[in-house]
Formats: structure tokens, sequence, C-alpha cells
């Protein structure tokens, strides 16, 4: 926003808070229930983030998406992974075939023509990502980080916005490929999804199994959304609430001297810097869609969980006492105090 006017950047956040508004209430028209999942997931879309989603098989993981991508009127592919496939499956591959005007020309009558894969899109529902061999994870994972896939040589770029949302069922193992902490860091939120309440599953006993997204209207366009990303990088945030992030994040790592009993005790390895930044851009976009010009400790607070569980290894200690990410990041939030000094 450094380029905008005050009043052009007060409508840049206008036009985003009113966007994510339009997103929560037509999906949720859609999806029963889930609402806290899917405030994360439209957070993060926000954010330009990439997000892993978790939870069993039926909990509208993929209704979901399909109905924001819906909305917004993105190219969207889902791409299901199993074991057999290959990362020219993913990127694309490059193919020999007959070019009819060079064969009438005598220039020989056959060229090399990429052919895309579904990685180029918009928003990529990566289903089971677990399901999948290292090698194919890799390049999904290169495309995420670099927003670009090169085959033989040659480097083809995906046009911006680029989200992957991939999904894991956390029930079956077997059979699977679990992905590295170093691979889990690059999602920006892992958001877990529960059963519905009672009364929500009556709901959704009504309608028909078959039920397919009906037409949305678009909610913005893809260049406003390149430019929500930018509103969201440029907000500010105090030194207070910067101070409480790295305070969150560095009680996680066993070696920090902040860190306490309970992490020592239970954690392998706690969240590296990139997860730090992330938690702040959560915040800062969580705070513009609810109002706010800059976020709050709260903000950090909401979004701690879907930010720093994924990144946060626990030793044998913990798993031997059914202790997860998440019940250590939950005790962070209990034992995590904000630094002295006015607060946000």
């Amino acid at each position: 926003m450094d380029n905008m006017t005050p009043d052009q950047a007060e409508a840049a956040v206008g036009r985003l808070r009113d966007c994510y508004g339009a997103l929560m209430r037509s999906v949720g028209q859609v999806v029963v229930g889930q609402e806290r999942a899917l405030r994360d997931l439209a957070t993060g879309l926000m954010c330009g983030g990439h997000m892993l989603m978790v939870g069993v098989p039926g909990l509208a993981k993929t209704l979901m998406v399909k109905a924001l991508a819906e909305c917004l009127g993105w190219k969207f592919h889902r791409i299901q992974f199993t074991p057999d496939l290959m990362p020219a499956d993913i990127t694309g591959t490059e193919i020999l075939q007959t070019d009819h005007a060079g064969g009438t020309s005598g220039g020989g009558g056959r060229a090399m023509a990429f052919h895309r894969g579904p990685i180029f899109a918009n928003l990529i529902l990566a289903d089971e990502i677990n399901r999948t061999p290292p090698k194919t994870q890799a390049a999904l994972l290169e495309a995420m980080q670099e927003h670009a896939v090169t085959v033989t040589g040659t480097t083809y770029r995906l046009e911006p916005p680029f989200v992957v949302v991939a999904t894991q069922n956390p029930i079956e193992q077997e059979g699977t490929y679990p992905l590295p902490e170093a691979q889990l860091d690059r999602f920006m939120l892992s958001i877990q999804m529960d059963y519905p309440d009672r009364a929500q599953e009556i709901q959704i006993a009504r309608r028909s199994p078959r039920m397919q997204v009906p037409k949305m209207e678009q909610v913005a366009t893809l260049d406003e959304f390149v430019q929500f990303v930018d509103v969201i990088d440029a907000a500010p945030v105090s030194d207070h609430v910067l101070e409480y992030v790295v305070s969150m994040t560095t009680a996680t790592r066993p070696r920090d001297a902040s860190a306490d009993d309970f992490v020592r005790n239970y954690v392998g390895w706690g969240v590296g810097p990139r997860g730090t930044q992330h938690l702040v851009t959560a915040a800062k976009a969580l705070a513009l869609v609810e109002g706010r010009p800059a976020p709050e400790v709260r903000d950090v607070r909401e979004m701690a969980l879907p930010v720093l569980r994924h990144r946060i290894v626990p030793n044998y200690n913990a798993l031997g006492e059914g202790i997860d990410a998440g019940d250590i990041v939950k005790h962070l939030l209990d034992k995590v105090r904000e630094p002295a000094g006015a607060a946000a």
C-alpha cells in the first residue's frame, strides 16, 4: 500500500473485508457447520498462503474448497494423489507431436510441445497428499515455494494467485508417505476439521449425498486478490505484538532459554522463523477482515493453533503420553504472557 493514497488504501481494505464476508456467507450456504475451518481457509486465501486440511472422510473438505473456487471464479483443479502418481502427472510433460504446418513446408513435421499439467491453475486441491511417494510430493511442494515448474530445463511460471489446499486423512497411516517437517513448514495453516454437532448432522442428513456445488456469483477478480495479499503484507504491526509472536515461537524450542519444563520434556523440535512470519501475517489478515486496522495480541492467539501445530515435532515422551502438537500450542497459549508495556 506504499504507493496508495490513504483513501485508496482504505478502499482496498474495505474491499478485502467485503470479499471475505461474501465468501463466508456464500460457502456457509453450501457447507453445514465447520465455521472455524471455513474462517481459517478464507483467511489463508486472503494471504495467498497454502493450507493443509486434516480430517476424517466425509467432513466436506472437498466440497468446501470447490465452493470457494466457485465463489472466486478461479481456475480450479483437483488432483487425487495415489501411490502411482508421477511428478509429470502434476507438472506436465513434453510430447513429440506432428507439426502439420512444418510438415507441408518440408521442415521435418515434428516438434516437442509442452502439455501443461493440472498444477497450472489458481486453486489446487491436493487430495490425500500423503498417499503419493516423496518424489511426487516434492514436485508439488517445489511449485508451491517457487510458483514455477521446470521441465527439461525450461521454467514455466504459475500465474498468480496460486494457492494449494492439501488434505490428509488422520486415520489410515498404512501405505502413506508422511510429509517431512521441512515440507510441512511450507503450509501457512494446518486446519483441523472435526465431526459436526447433532443439529448440524441432522441438516446434513436432509441433503442428498449427490449434491453439487451451485453456480455462485464471483466475489472478486483475480487482480483484486493479488492486491489483497499486498494490502495484508503492508498492514502495520506494533512492536508489542511482534514481541508476543516471537515469545510464542521461541517458547516452542526446547533448547531456548524461554522454554519451560513442559516443552523441554515433550518437544523434539520447535517452530522456525518461517512460522514466526506466518503467524504475523495470519494475525494481520484476521484483524483486517474483522475490521481492525492492525493486529492485536488476541489475533495472534486466535491464529496460533492453525499456524503452529504442524511446525512442532513432539518427542517420544509426548507420543507415549498421548500429547500432540495441538496440546503443546494450547499449553503455550496458557503460559506465554504478553511482554511488558502497553497492550496492543
